[in-house]
């Protein structure tokens, strides 16, 4: 059996059943072995069409475009707050933090210690609603053109204003992340403030789940290497964590 025969055979098999794929299971049905199993999802994880976990695989479902904050922070709840959880105990009790829109920066943030003595600056309203009133803290919100969808300030006002900062750490998340394409989100807006902030902070942290692997949304932000430490789950599957492990970044995962 050719690749390409495979690759369908393996597609058409995890749609005819619950759209998960075993390698044992694979490699016993198709004739083949576990190792031909594992290459053929990675070349189909890399056109998008699986995502891959430990011993196997699950249909890749497209997301929508831009899903609304409240529709992010209803996924994957378990495994969100446990990357927040290890991405609070990467930060210092004092110093700047810049936090970037979206549920998992909401979820470091509401997960910040009530003794932390941090200045954070962020472009997303609902960070400022939560974080205002606390009274060991120092909230910066950037200016900038409100989206709807996102909550979060974006545009040139936005960008001019991080330009003349300094920040010691910078959290920012992503809608999709690959290992060639990098963090990658919905639009050139969002993308700008992402490098914005990443050009002006000392020390850089993705905060992504695992789900978010082999995802690759309309723009990209940042590649891979421009981060100093990566925190996700730990359902990415045993082959990214060892390409991950090359690629620069230090790798955080967290149990979830």
């Amino acid at each position: 059996m050719y690749p390409a025969e495979r690759h369908a055979a393996i597609l058409a098999g995890a749609r005819d059943g619950d759209g998960a794929l075993s390698v044992a299971e694979l490699s016993s049905r198709l004739g083949v072995t576990p190792e031909t199993i594992r290459r053929d999802l990675a070349v189909l994880e890399r056109q998008g069409l699986i995502r891959r976990h430990h011993g196997g695989a699950v249909l890749a479902r497209r997301p929508a475009f831009e899903p609304s904050l409240q529709r992010r922070r209803e996924g994957e709840r378990i495994e969100r707050a446990a990357v927040a959880r290890l991405v609070v105990e990467q930060l210092p009790e004092e110093g700047v933090v810049l936090l970037d829109s979206g549920a998992m920066t909401l979820e470091v943030a509401a997960l910040l210690p009530h003794a932390s003595r941090l200045l954070v600056v962020t472009n997303s309203l609902p960070i400022v609603a939560l974080l205002g009133g606390r009274p060991r803290l120092t909230v910066l919100a950037l200016p900038g053109r409100v989206r709807a969808v996102t909550q979060a300030t974006v545009g040139a006002w936005t960008v001019e204003r991080l330009s003349g900062l300094h920040a010691d750490v910078a959290v920012l998340g992503a809608n999709g992340v690959g290992l060639t394409s990098g963090a990658t989100t919905t639009l050139p807006e969002e993308a700008e403030v992402k490098r914005a902030m990443l050009g002006i902070s000392r020390r850089r942290i993705l905060a992504v789940t695992a789900a978010k692997f082999g995802t690759t949304s309309f723009h990209r932000a940042a590649g891979l290497d421009e981060f100093d430490q990566i925190v996700t789950d730990d359902g990415l599957d045993p082959d990214t964590v060892d390409a991950l492990a090359e690629s620069g970044p230090e790798l955080l995962l967290a149990t979830s």
